[in-house]
């Protein structure tokens, strides 16, 4: 493994970034020092969510970072455009995409409107691909580029897909946008990369599940975990280490951790954790 350095001056462009995963992973940067766009829809207070892209930059500057907080549908191209000129006007360029906004519905065929069929397609797999696409210039003029979809390892598992197939058709596709473009700009040395959880993650949006309380919290991982395999992963060589489908816990090993316990809430253990979909 290459070892780590870190990401001080470097400037991440990360989806979703106003919580969760997203944020986490924009907070490990900026202890480092970096700067972090951050390009996201939630502007305003959302009613049942807390964090907004304005509390996200507040949080990423108390950390050590830059932020640059930008109201962004990621459906949208010319707000894409518009969010990459702001981000190279802002810090001079652009080193690491980060394609983490995601929209998710576990239902299936009959169950999924039309609307959400086409709002996940949408966010997930145009998404990621408008991003990479958008954002690529300017990684080609970047020391050590990377691309990193969180998105999970590919399984043509029929289990995978009966449940929620539109769910898994739209994650796979950002996962496919690793495969090709991994090839696709090999020759540039720009890495991409998926990452994904061995185990579910405390989020905002969990919390706010009926179905999720106390006790099914304790069954989960903090989002650090997540965030701490992201900063291995972009501070490895991009020219060596490109086209791999991670999962964080995996990551961290290859990079010397075996104490998983800081991961873990109070009271919790590693048996009762909960496994993510797709592994």
């Amino acid at each position: 493994m290459d070892k780590p350095s870190t990401l001080r001056g470097k400037t991440l462009f990360i989806t979703g970034a106003s919580r969760g995963i997203g944020l986490a992973i924009a907070l490990r940067a900026a202890r480092d020092g970096a700067n972090i766009v951050i390009a996201a829809k939630t502007a305003d207070a959302h009613p049942k969510l807390p964090g907004t892209i304005y509390t996200a930059a507040s949080d990423i500057e108390a950390a050590g970072g830059g932020a640059l907080p930008l109201a962004v549908d990621i459906r949208d191209e010319a707000q894409v455009e518009a969010a990459v000129a702001k981000a190279v006007d802002a810090f001079g360029g652009i080193d690491v995409l980060v394609n983490n906004a995601s929209a998710i519905s576990l239902t299936d065929t009959l169950a999924t409107p039309l609307k959400r069929f086409d709002l996940m397609q949408q966010v997930n797999t145009r998404g990621t691909f408008l991003c990479t696409q958008k954002c690529l210039p300017h990684l080609k003029r970047a020391e050590n580029p990377h691309v990193l979809m969180i998105s999970p390892p590919l399984n043509m598992d029929e289990r995978w897909f009966a449940p929620h197939v539109a769910y898994t058709i739209a994650k796979y596709g950002m996962s496919l946008c690793v495969l090709g473009m991994a090839g696709e700009f090999r020759a540039d040395g720009i890495a991409v990369n998926a990452l994904w959880p061995r185990t579910i993650i405390d989020t905002a949006a969990l919390q706010a599940l009926p179905t999720f309380g106390p006790r099914e919290r304790l069954r989960t991982r903090k989002p650090t975990i997540v965030a701490d395999a992201a900063h291995v992963i972009l501070t490895r060589e991009s020219r060596t280490f490109t086209g791999q489908f991670c999962i964080d816990d995996e990551v961290l090993r290859s990079a010397g951790v075996a104490d998983f316990s800081q991961y873990l809430h109070e009271n919790a253990a590693e048996a009762d954790l909960l496994p993510d979909l797709f592994l």
